[in-house]
């Protein structure tokens, strides 16, 4: 008995090209510093996907897979300056908090999140900062 195995290829103009997956740009779109971010990712032709971080709230799972990809501190991806964060007295309580207990804090309420969030690939970049941006999304 002769077993023969293919291998298969794809056609060259398939295997050449690229899978091109847009980054995401989480935003309020009330925050000014978003809507400078969003003017900026336009201004640059970057393409991007939308969103709204209150409509769509970052979930738990996609909290934990980008804070594993950023690098940053938990800490970071709290919206510090918010009214919600002040009025929860959030600076006092999340150092006796878990990591797990934190990311469900944040996936609870979209205004808990540091924005805008940008998720390009293995780049995770919380806030905008322009030289930050330009440096890492070019």
């Amino acid at each position: 008995m002769i077993i023969s195995i293919l291998k298969y290829s794809p056609p060259k103009e398939v295997a050449d090209k690229k899978m091109e997956v847009e980054m995401l740009f989480v935003y309020y779109p009330r925050c000014s510093t978003c809507q400078k971010a969003k003017k900026w990712l336009d201004e640059n032709n970057l393409k991007y996907t939308e969103r709204h971080i209150v409509e769509d709230n970052p979930t738990y799972e996609d909290l934990k897979d980008w804070y594993s990809r950023s690098g940053l501190p938990l800490k970071k991806f709290f919206n510090t300056s918010g009214l919600l964060y002040k009025d929860m007295k959030l600076k006092d309580k999340l150092p006796a908090m878990s990591e797990d207990e934190q990311l469900k804090l944040l996936a609870s309420n979209g205004m808990l999140v540091k924005r805008p969030v940008v998720v390009d690939g293995d780049t995770v970049l919380l806030g905008f900062k322009e030289a930050e941006w330009a440096e890492k999304l070019r």
